[in-house]
């Protein structure tokens, strides 16, 4: 943006609107990892119980189970999971958690590289529920940054690439180049924006009323604010339901293991008493 207000001799309407751009970016960052931070947590905390739990807890239980019910007693299928489960933690753990390192290490630089960044937001792109919040979130950056650029006088195909790289995702991005592509050929954006995959329907329709009227800019204004209020809703909805998952999905764990271990220690005792 920078870029194109140097070009445009408008460095310092562009400043002021990249300003805002910015606030808009960090409020819905801060809001974003704020709704994540709380399951993060719990299932960073269920991952290292899990580890723990099957290295150096079940080992000694499964030895106490088979001390009372020797060697050829019937388990239930969970507890002979669990225990295999812990025989093999035991053997391959550390193995394990190399190899979760190094390929956590590899992906991370593979999602780095343009191809890796490309397939990792295709990827993206087809998830439940990531895709709609990515979407949304493209969409107010595109808005918010093409107006800026238009009001600011800025061309619309000088527009359009620095909108490409302003919206966070490779696919809407390359749709964005795309869509310059047909506008150098005479059309309105709208005409390509219109027929995108990932685009709503919605915001061809709003773009192209604001063609018509020369107002392109407020209306996009207008998407903008609409998408942004839009995402801010998803995410407090998703903070609200993702707590109570978590929490019932460690419950559930943990009331697995204790079934797990305890059911046969019960089961196994009463025979010994009986």
């Amino acid at each position: 943006m920078i870029k194109a207000g140097e070009a445009g001799g408008i460095l310092d309407e562009i400043l002021k609107r990249l300003a805002t751009q910015v606030e808009q970016d960090a409020s819905m960052r801060k809001k974003i990892k704020g709704a994540m931070t709380y399951p993060i947590v719990i299932l960073s905390v269920t991952v290292i119980a899990f580890f723990g739990i099957t290295m150096f807890v079940l080992p000694k239980i499964g030895k106490i189970i088979t001390d009372l019910g020797g060697p050829g007693a019937k388990l239930p299928i969970y507890t002979t999971a669990m225990l295999n489960i812990s025989a093999f933690m035991q053997k391959r753990g550390g193995f394990v958690f190399i190899a979760v390192v190094v390929g956590t290490f590899f992906f991370l630089r593979y999602i780095k590289t343009p191809k890796g960044k490309l397939n990792f937001h295709k990827a993206l792109l087809k998830t439940p529920i990531l895709k709609d919040i990515i979407i949304k979130i493209a969409v107010a950056r595109f808005a918010r940054t093409f107006a800026s650029l238009m009001t600011a006088g800025v061309t619309v195909l000088d527009a359009l690439e620095v909108t490409g790289g302003a919206v966070g995702n490779k696919v809407i991005q390359q749709e964005l180049i795309d869509a310059a592509k047909e506008v150098k050929n005479g059309k309105q954006l709208s005409e390509p924006l219109g027929l995108s995959k990932n685009f709503p329907a919605i915001v061809s329709q709003m773009l192209a009323i604001g063609e018509e009227t020369g107002e392109t800019s407020t209306v996009l204004i207008r998407v903008a604010d609409f998408y942004e209020e839009e995402v801010s809703t998803v995410i407090d909805s998703l903070a609200s339901i993702i707590e109570p998952i978590m929490i019932i999905v460690l419950g559930a764990g943990v009331g697995l293991i204790a079934a797990s271990v305890m059911g046969p220690i019960a089961s196994l005792s009463k025979n010994i008493g009986g």
